[in-house]
């Protein structure tokens, strides 16, 4: 809801606008708080006292964060036709003890596209990413040995193997085709389904570039269901993105005028 709606209509939004919005997905009032409290406490948000309401702002590092996974929820791709058979490889050492540094840098490696291999071996057949190396490792205390390099598969060794090995393609699959089962029958009939049904496709979308490394087709099964997702995504984004935001500024304005309502009581 941050990125969807606040982030591009400036930043800010009604304490009472986010509880109508998450009512709608049955969170209760506590819960809701309760999960601003938690976004504030993260640094994504801070409030303002206006009169008896709140009202909320995106902090600089919940700007960036937001902005940051919008570009790349938007610019997600799943497949890709070319590739020139090269991989980019990581070999990375960190000691054990240091477990926290450990999560945070598997976290960050499967988001930027890599699989695992075990035993501190990191790899995408994106060659690109190999520029994202370095933003990885930031705020992290450096590893005991890193080292990047471009390769090839050499007479010995299987690509499909290494896909099967470096990431769960059975899982990620059945994943696509749930989202295709999901949303396909999708229809919009008011603003406030319009607001629910985008809400929710976004929030299951995004977290394909997260789990999906965007292989290229020569390594993808066949029939491949990650393409056919992706078109459903765009085409419902596109479709049902206009009346949700309407919603959303209706629920804003409706904020607005309780709040000027009682504002005028107390100054009567």
């Amino acid at each position: 809801m941050l990125g969807e709606y606040v982030l591009v209509r400036g930043g800010t939004v009604w304490t009472s606008t986010l509880l109508e919005a998450l009512a709608l997905f049955g969170v209760e009032d506590k819960a809701a708080r309760q999960a601003l409290a938690r976004a504030a406490k993260a640094g994504w948000l801070e409030s303002e006292r206006v009169g008896r309401e709140a009202r909320w702002h995106l902090t600089d590092r919940g700007r960036v964060l937001l902005a940051e996974g919008s570009a790349r929820i938007y610019a997600f791709d799943p497949t890709r036709q070319d590739w020139d058979g090269k991989w980019v490889v990581l070999v990375i050492s960190i000691p054990e003890e240091r477990r926290a540094d450990r999560h945070v840098l598997r976290t960050r490696l499967a988001w930027a596209g890599f699989g695992s291999l075990g035993q501190g071996v990191w790899l995408s057949p994106d060659t690109r990413r190999r520029v994202v190396v370095k933003s990885i490792f930031e705020g992290l205390e450096p590893p005991s040995r890193l080292v990047c390099f471009v390769a090839e598969l050499g007479e010995v060794g299987d690509a499909g193997a290494v896909v099967q090995d470096a990431w769960d393609l059975v899982e990620l699959e059945r994943r696509y085709r749930a989202f295709i089962t999901e949303f396909a029958a999708a229809a919009e009939t008011d603003p406030s389904l319009a607001f629910t049904v985008n809400t929710r496709l976004v929030h299951e979308w995004r977290k394909f570039p997260f789990t999906d490394p965007g292989l290229p087709t020569a390594l993808l099964p066949p029939c491949w269901p990650g393409q056919r997702a992706h078109a459903l995504f765009q085409q419902l984004h596109e479709e049902f993105v206009p009346d949700a935001g309407a919603w959303f500024e209706e629920a804003e304005r409706r904020a607005a005028q309780r709040h000027e309502r009682r504002g005028s009581r107390q100054t009567g």
